[in-house]
């Protein structure tokens, strides 16, 4: 089976190895760290398994493993997880029956494997090796693929008749009889195809000349004393010139469009989830949204659901204007805070204990552990403590 994989966002846990993945549910990231430590050391199937299950079956209701080696793969489902098999010998669709620990295939000649978790969403996203939120993994070839359209028929091909052969002459009654000679049809003539007619000719209109411009005179000078209005050798950003600016109304209120798989945070929460500190020397509360940048903007937030603004500094630029938010989070994020990149130009690093430095891909949120680093660039990192 190929090694690509993919998956749909989502709130369970993936944890990817070369050789093993494990997907776990939200509630169950207390288990994620170790797990990661062993499948990125390259460590086999039953080493994962055995690490999984170190804190007991009864507290783990929903799982799902997936372990590949040169000619086979081993699949162990438990609980909510359901997995789709497509082989050269055919199709399978592997759950765990009600009552059982879990249910296991080792299958041979894979071709597709799609695990669903919640949901059945398109699987877009690459999956690499690391940690992953997501709602769907599916390793090898799409398992649904559009099928290929049909080719056109080939024109049957037709078959020229036997030119018909004519009764032979009958003999004449005195003389001898002589062989009748067949007579063919004549071959039909082809008739050329006529040639279409040519199109009538007509004439292009002659174009209309534009009326000649002219210009006013110097008494038509529109403003009332006749003069041009001094401008200052120095605007400010945004110049009130004309004393006529009105600043307009606040906007109105909106929804701000979900992380996807993620449920809306509250604005604000009672409890700050954790305090930032900043190679600044800020610290700030997470007890709402966290906007992070070289001049960060909060003009997509309604005016009741103003967030922090943290403005730091950038000598080289390495920092975008709105570079990073930081939230709580909702769902099994509950209590926790939220990191997501807002696309900026050079990204965010982050490191969590016991875990390597990963990239944050933009847009996609991570749930952040007390101890985690977030670097910038420019030399401004963010340290995550308890609040």
């Amino acid at each position: 089976m190929s090694t690509e994989a993919r998956f749909a966002t989502g709130d369970w846990y993936a944890v990817v190895g070369e050789r093993v993945t494990v997907l776990l549910p939200g509630s169950r990231r207390d288990r994620v760290a170790g797990l990661w430590d062993l499948a990125d050391s390259g460590a086999d199937a039953d080493a994962v398994l055995d690490a999984l299950l170190a804190g007991g079956l009864s507290s783990l209701d929903h799982f799902a493993l997936v372990a590949h080696s040169d000619d086979s793969t081993r699949l162990i489902v438990r609980g909510a997880p359901s997995a789709a098999v497509s082989t050269t010998a055919g199709d399978d669709v592997v759950t765990a029956a009600a009552g059982t620990a879990w249910a296991e295939r080792l299958v041979t000649g894979v071709t597709s494997l799609r695990v669903t978790l919640t949901g059945d969403g398109p699987t877009d996203h690459v999956l690499t090796p690391g940690l992953a939120r997501v709602s769907v993994v599916e390793f090898g070839e799409p398992a649904h693929r559009a099928p290929a359209a049909p080719e056109s028929p080939a024109a049957p091909a037709v078959s020229e008749a036997p030119a018909e052969q004519s009764d032979p002459a009958p003999a004449a009654e005195d003389g001898p009889a002589t062989e009748a000679m067949p007579v063919l049809a004549p071959a039909p003539v082809a008739v050329p195809a006529q040639a279409p007619a040519p199109a009538p000719f007509v004439a292009e209109a002659e174009p209309v000349a534009a009326p000649p411009l002219t210009f006013g005179r110097p008494e038509d000078d529109p403003t009332p004393t006749g003069e041009t209005p001094a401008v200052p050798a120095e605007q400010p950003e945004w110049p009130d010139l004309d004393g006529q600016t009105q600043a307009g109304p606040p906007a109105a209120a909106f929804d701000r469009p979900p992380i996807p798989g993620q449920e809306i945070a509250p604005e604000v929460v009672a409890a700050p989830v954790a305090s930032l500190v900043f190679s600044t020397g800020d610290v700030v509360a997470v007890d709402r949204t966290v906007l992070v940048g070289r001049a960060p903007e909060a003009r997509r937030f309604a005016s009741h659901d103003q967030p922090h603004v943290v403005t730091v500094p950038s000598p080289h630029q390495e920092i975008s204007s709105t570079h990073l938010e930081i939230r709580p989070g909702a769902g099994a994020d509950h209590g926790s805070a939220i990191a997501t990149d807002l696309g900026s130009t050079n990204g965010t690093v982050l490191a969590q204990p016991g875990l390597d430095a990963e990239e944050l891909k933009p847009g996609i949120a991570v749930s952040l552990i007390p101890g985690a680093v977030l670097d910038l660039g420019d030399g401004v990192t963010i340290q995550v403590t308890n609040p």
